[in-house]
């Protein structure tokens, strides 16, 4: 396995999700790679959380501890010898300090753009919480993701869509000559919370395109805040 890159927290993730054909994603598959699904449903989320304690190569860079990010995904897999890796791809990227997006996209070629970017985390309840990321917006006003909680958080079932789109193991990435990347991201298993309310406003269309917009102006199919935990992200290899 390759050398640890970055090290972090992620925390109160909130995860939004959408059904897609799978045609919808099929220029944007990497090579050696194939879409995986839930019950063969193929979904795309949105992602909001909060970085912290973050380390590039074991060192904490002054003013790049504690951020936000933003990121549209989707759902790859890829076997190797007899292992099935579960991973991700990202659409596109936010974060709000433009030293992060250079070092991602040198580093791996990962579509990462910066933008002012905010947060709002609530406790309204004993064990519920009201969680959202809003981000600058190139023409006006702010863009924003935002999730109410209920109940408990409570381990991922087996089997679970939740399972599904907590635990893709692995990152994958085009690169600028057509090939791939592959990433190793370590965390144990999230307990998550159920959401009440989940919504997104804001320009999606100057954000991610006509195409993604149609798809995420809708309500999402399935929504959850995901508690998080210590990550590691280790050094890309080539498989492609």
């Amino acid at each position: 396995m390759s050398r640890p890159f970055l090290t972090a927290k992620w925390r109160h993730l909130a995860m939004l999700n959408y059904r897609v054909d799978p045609s919808f994603l099929a220029l944007h598959v990497p090579r050696l790679t194939e879409l995986d699904t839930h019950n063969g449903t193929t979904y795309v989320s949105l992602v909001g959380f909060l970085f912290s304690d973050t380390r590039v190569l074991g060192l904490r860079i002054p003013f790049h501890v504690q951020f936000e990010e933003l990121n549209l995904r989707f759902y790859v897999r890829r076997t190797s010898g007899s292992e099935v890796r579960r991973g991700v791809v990202f659409i596109k990227e936010l974060v709000p300090r433009p030293a992060i997006a250079l070092v991602a996209r040198l580093v791996y070629n990962e579509p990462y753009v910066a933008r002012r970017m905010d947060h709002h985390i609530e406790q309204i309840a004993t064990e519920e919480l009201d969680v959202s990321y809003s981000w600058a917006q190139r023409s006006v006003g702010w863009g924003k993701l935002a999730i109410t909680t209920t109940g408990k958080p409570k381990p991922v079932v087996p089997g679970s869509e939740e399972e599904f789109i907590t635990e893709h193991y692995w990152g994958y990435t085009r690169q600028r000559d057509g090939g791939t990347v592959e990433y190793r991201v370590e965390h144990p298993s999230w307990r998550v919370w159920q959401s009440e309310h989940a919504m997104v406003t804001g320009d999606i269309e100057e954000l991610y395109g006509s195409t993604f917009a149609d798809v995420l102006s809708r309500p999402p199919d399935s929504a959850f805040l995901a508690e998080g935990s210590a990550v590691t992200v280790y050094r890309p290899t080539r498989i492609a």
